[in-house]
């Protein structure tokens, strides 16, 4: 193909004498004057666009900033608020206030052992105490919603005092366990 049938390159040798990289600078500032101008993609302004400005700080001053360190507390404020982590700190503080959710009085003879999913488990001192807790569980639960919220806690299993274990080590043998005669 030669220069007289192509008219892009008969344009651009026609056009001053200029060198291939002088052309192709050239074309290039006229593309970029006819385009709008665009943002980078972030959607920052390109640095074409942005005016400097002197009275922009880049340093922190004397006044709080959110570049300055952070207290402990208000991180972990701002993680319990997260998506996720309500129901783990509800239950957190089912078993760390239960002292003062229940009363002293109930709180001396029953301790919270686990929460799982809504279910609180409850080890009394005694039956007598198992017992009692049982008929006062549906108060126990109000208490608990008005302290940490409804649906933390929805039921209770309440147990009495454990009997000791015979069993012993990953080693057993099936059966009632020792007894008074062996044979």
């Amino acid at each position: 193909m030669d220069e007289a049938n192509n008219p892009a390159v008969g344009d651009a040798a026609a056009d001053d004498g200029l060198s291939g990289y002088e052309l192709a600078k050239k074309a290039l500032q006229d593309a970029r004057a006819k385009s709008p101008k665009r943002r980078s993609p972030l959607g920052k302004p390109s640095l074409d666009e942005t005016p400097r400005n002197k009275s922009r700080r880049r340093w922190s001053g004397s006044g709080p900033d959110h570049r300055d360190p952070q207290s402990l507390g208000s991180l972990v404020g701002r993680l319990s608020q997260a998506p996720g982590w309500q129901p783990k700190v509800g239950a957190a503080t089912v078993i760390n206030t239960w002292d003062s959710i229940v009363g002293q009085d109930l709180a001396a003879h029953a301790k919270p052992t686990r929460l799982d999913d809504t279910i609180l488990y409850v080890s009394a001192e005694s039956t007598a105490w198992a017992t009692q807790l049982r008929y006062v569980q549906g108060q126990i639960i109000a208490k608990i919603a008005a302290a940490v919220g409804d649906g933390v806690v929805t039921q209770l299993r309440i147990t009495g005092p454990q009997a000791p274990s015979w069993r012993k080590g990953p080693r057993h043998v099936p059966g009632r366990g020792p007894r008074d005669t062996y044979g």
